[in-house]
């Protein structure tokens, strides 16, 4: 298997959503997973994308269609004859603040051997959502990328008999040795270091090599802490908030957009926390936002509203 170069590889199984939310009946079924945000968002702000997954029979061609048109490579994706594509189920609180996740079905993990053939990347992004990302793979794709970035929360997931999703601390502490950005919710990062506070919680990470953390806290905005320095980083005004799935994988893909081009870093969070809040409009994938709307969300609080902690 080989994939073309692009300015971001995603690695992470897309899956099969149906979403709950509160003003509406019936569930919503539509393409989700980290690497469907983190690829479109990164398609509709001008970086060429490849995607490394599996998926089952049971995708659907439209699905794949829409990513073929989005501009997504998709030729490192697995088709698997025997297996089903992953599978949540996701309730939303009345306050759309809460959700209960259900896993219905897991595609078999990615193995060493279904990595493509040598490439070249300047940012790899690992978006696992159902620890479906090992050590080894990892270690592997290191070699492939002058950035590897990871969103952990596929790898703190547990699930109890009935698939429902909980957070744990079983995290194998070795991989962030590997990590150059790390991005978590302030849940996450707790349960990852076991730290309550979530500044000795960041200083954890840190002391394991990362150069780059974000945390994001829904609603109260997310904090950005390089090099010893913390930047706290507000939300963008949304017109109005539909649907918060993939909020945080599109503050990350637009992070990362920006930060390929070497941008100013606060800049680069600004623009993710611009995309967050687009995609929050909607339901489902981020196929409607426009760059020049990022942008400008951007730029409103980029100087004016980030502060130094």
């Amino acid at each position: 298997m080989e994939i073309r170069k692009s300015d971001i590889v995603v690695v992470g199984h897309f899956s099969i959503d149906s979403i709950k939310l509160p003003n509406w009946s019936n569930p919503i079924v539509t393409l989700g997973g980290a690497t469907t945000y983190v690829s479109i968002i990164s398609r509709r702000l001008d970086k060429t994308v490849s995607v490394i997954s599996k998926i089952g029979m049971d995708f659907p061609e439209a699905y794949l269609w829409l990513l073929e048109k989005e501009g997504v490579d998709l030729s490192g994706i697995k088709k698997l004859k025997k297996e089903r594509t992953t599978r949540f189920e996701i309730k939303y609180d009345k306050n759309l603040e809460n959700r209960v996740l259900k896993l219905k079905y897991k595609t078999p993990s990615l193995k060493v051997n279904d990595l493509p053939n040598n490439f070249e990347s300047d940012v790899i992004h690992l978006a696992p959502i159902a620890d479906e990302i090992s050590y080894e793979v990892i270690k592997k794709l290191r070699k492939n990328t002058k950035v590897l970035s990871l969103d952990p929360q596929g790898l703190l997931r547990k699930f109890s008999k009935d698939g429902i999703v909980k957070l744990h601390s079983i995290f194998n502490k070795e991989i962030l040795s590997l990590i150059d950005v790390f991005k978590a919710s302030s849940a996450e990062i707790k349960r990852l270091t076991g730290k309550s506070n979530l500044k000795l919680a960041i200083e954890a990470v840190h002391n394991f090599g990362v150069e780059i953390i974000m945390v994001t806290k829904g609603s109260r905005g997310a904090i950005l802490s390089i090099a010893g320095d913390k930047y706290s980083i507000p939300v963008c005004n949304s017109k109005n908030v539909v649907d918060p799935t993939g909020a945080g994988d599109c503050f990350i893909g637009g992070f990362l957009t920006e930060f390929i081009d070497q941008k100013d870093i606060l800049w680069c969070t600004c623009v993710g926390s611009a995309a967050a809040s687009v995609v929050i409009e909607k339901i489902g994938p981020p196929f409607f936002v426009e760059r020049e709307e990022i942008y400008q969300r951007a730029y409103a609080i980029y100087e004016k509203e980030t502060k130094r902690l």
